[in-house]
């Protein structure tokens, strides 16, 4: 395997899906190609889980990083309807992080997990060498709640609405922005509004508020592979047929630019913070009030029907595999 980032579904399939342990009846949902959380029956209770790496960035300052990293963790409980109730995280530091760094990290941390009302039970703390930034551990986030409120990621139907929220490429272009503006042919103006697109990525809340609506089918968070992969993942859960109109997806200011001088599709780059939604006409509605009113930006791009596969503008897609952005950022990266 000879690329960055998340692995696909044939990786998934042939290495990882035929080893998960034991068989057991009290999974109701296990690991699946495209789905943000898994699902365990505890005393006939659903209790939603979800683990995620953390990548913690120096260059956009310790607490920022921070915010940024639980964030994407969160989100993946989230978009199943449920509050997240438990966290858990585990450090494995570099040496070369001050104990002042980690400091401003773990309070950030501590301080988000407070607002959102969720309990730190345990965890793993320590330096090693060999470790470096942005990864430097991971974390496990828990919900519990009943099965019938859980929002499944196979729950599209046909005459569903298609919500995109944020708009595709905002989170990678405002992270290869603030990381490597310096190297980025573009003028100050351009560079600082597509900076501004990591103020977007604030996927928890909004997928908490979007579940306030009745009607949901299905939330998933948009990210690597870009709007295109969530896309194909969606329907591909769903068994269905998903329609988006391009000029119907909201883009924030400074995307467009910046894919083009990077020789990027802003559809196929990671967009955490970013959420593709489905609903019944009416409730799809609501969701884009809902989501305008917390200041986000979202529309009504697309459709769910009988048949197969994602489609853009009429035309059928496959998912793009692997996220152009991580070999510009390795590439950019070793610029420095």
């Amino acid at each position: 395997m000879d690329r960055y980032g998340k692995i696909d579904r044939s990786f998934f399939t042939e290495y990882v899906y035929p080893h998960l342990g034991a068989d057991r009846d009290d999974v109701t949902l296990g690991p699946t190609a495209g789905v943000d959380f898994g699902i365990v029956d505890v005393g006939g209770s659903a209790m939603v889980t979800a683990t995620d790496p953390l990548s913690i960035l120096p260059g956009l300052g310790f607490e920022r990083a921070a915010e940024f990293a639980l964030d994407i963790v969160l989100t993946d409980v989230a978009v199943s309807g449920l509050s997240p109730d438990f966290l858990t995280v585990s450090f494995t530091l570099p040496p070369s992080m001050t104990d002042e760094q980690f400091r401003r990290v773990w309070t950030t941390m501590d301080a988000m997990a407070t607002e959102l009302d969720i309990a730190i039970v345990t965890g793993h703390t320590a330096r090693y060498e060999g470790c470096s930034f942005p990864w430097i551990g991971g974390a496990t986030a828990f919900a519990v709640g009943e099965h019938d409120a859980v929002i499944r990621p196979n729950g599209s139907e046909p005459g569903d609405r298609l919500i995109v929220s944020t708009g595709p490429g905002a989170e990678a272009v405002g992270l290869l922005t603030t990381l490597f503006g310096d190297q980025i042919d573009l003028s100050v103006d351009t560079l600082e509004t597509a900076r501004k697109r990591l103020d977007d990525t604030h996927g928890v809340g909004d997928a908490l508020a979007v579940a306030t609506v009745d009607g949901v089918t299905a939330i998933h968070d948009i990210t690597e592979g870009g709007l295109q992969g969530a896309l194909c993942e969606l329907a591909n859960s769903s068994g269905h047929k998903l329609s988006v109109e391009r000029e119907a997806v909201p883009l924030g200011p400074g995307v467009e630019s910046v894919c083009a001088e990077l020789a990027l599709d802003p559809w196929q780059v990671t967009s955490a913070g970013s959420l593709l939604v489905s609903a019944p006409e009416q409730a799809a509605t609501k969701v884009v009030e809902t989501l305008r009113a917390r200041g986000t930006r979202a529309a009504i791009v697309g459709s769910v029907s009988d048949g197969r596969g994602a489609w853009i503008d009429g035309d059928h897609v496959e998912h793009p595999g692997s996220d152009p952005s991580w070999e510009v950022y390795a590439t950019l990266a070793t610029e420095e």
